[in-house]
């Protein structure tokens, strides 16, 4: 019965640990390269949905956090991906992007 009590009391204290937790920001850039004869565009600690450029070329992920790269300007439609199953672009990875898409950032 005490044995009980004790992982009761555990698994308690650790779902107020976990369903107090605050979200965590999403830290760092998002940087698009367009073409050679442009700068590039930082998206410095993104969240929400961000519009590219008409000729953005690549995105990169220096992000603390996963971002969802979109196909169309108002992240409705997900790029397809080959390297994720689920449309998301892992921190630390970059891919290439259509023109005229979109990134999204918790």
């Amino acid at each position: 019965m005490r044995c009980i009590l004790i992982t009761a009391l555990i698994a308690a204290t650790t779902f107020v640990g976990v369903a107090t937790a605050p979200a965590q920001a999403n830290t760092g850039n998002v940087v698009v390269f367009s073409t050679e004869l442009q700068p590039l565009t930082v998206y410095a600690n993104p969240h929400g949905c961000h519009r590219l450029s008409h000729l953005a070329h690549e995105l990169n992920n220096e992000t603390s956090s996963d971002i969802r790269p979109f196909g169309d300007p108002f992240c409705h439609i997900p790029a397809a991906l080959s390297h994720s199953s689920d449309g998301t672009l892992k921190a630390g990875y970059g891919t290439h992007v259509p023109g005229a898409g979109s990134l999204s950032a918790k």
